[in-house]
């Protein structure tokens, strides 16, 4: 009976050792998605119209790199998921600034017409 408590408590003690050895796989599938993500904000202007979201994701990916790196797979993750969000961020903020732009641009265009329109004809 002690021996067969004995044995359970080793295999218990095995597989528990066995879990607390397991390591977190590379986050690879995360980091292409975040660094496309990147690309795909500075295609949209972000690194001229929103530079601090821009910075802030950059760095994180950076970081996320060298936690790859050093096999930090947790912190890689993190960084990577940190990094997409501020580059989505980045881009959201550009097109808006954009947006406005184009608000503008119309607005003075139809200011310029309806002005046209008022003028008397001699």
């Amino acid at each position: 009976m002690a021996t067969a408590l004995l044995a359970v408590l080793g295999a218990t003690l095995l597989v528990l050792l066995l879990a607390g050895c397991a390591t977190t796989p590379p986050p690879t599938a995360q980091m292409a998605v975040s660094n496309a993500a990147l690309a795909h904000a500075v295609a949209a202007g972000s690194v001229e119209l929103a530079p601090t979201e821009m910075a802030m994701a950059r760095d994180k990916m950076a970081r996320a790199h060298q936690s790859m790196a050093n096999q930090d797979h947790d912190t890689a993750m993190t960084l990577a998921q940190q990094a997409q969000i501020d580059a989505q961020l980045a881009e959201a903020k550009a097109e808006a600034a954009k947006a406005r732009k184009s608000v503008v641009a119309l607005q003075e265009a139809s200011r310029a017409l309806r002005e046209e329109m008022a003028r008397k004809v001699p």
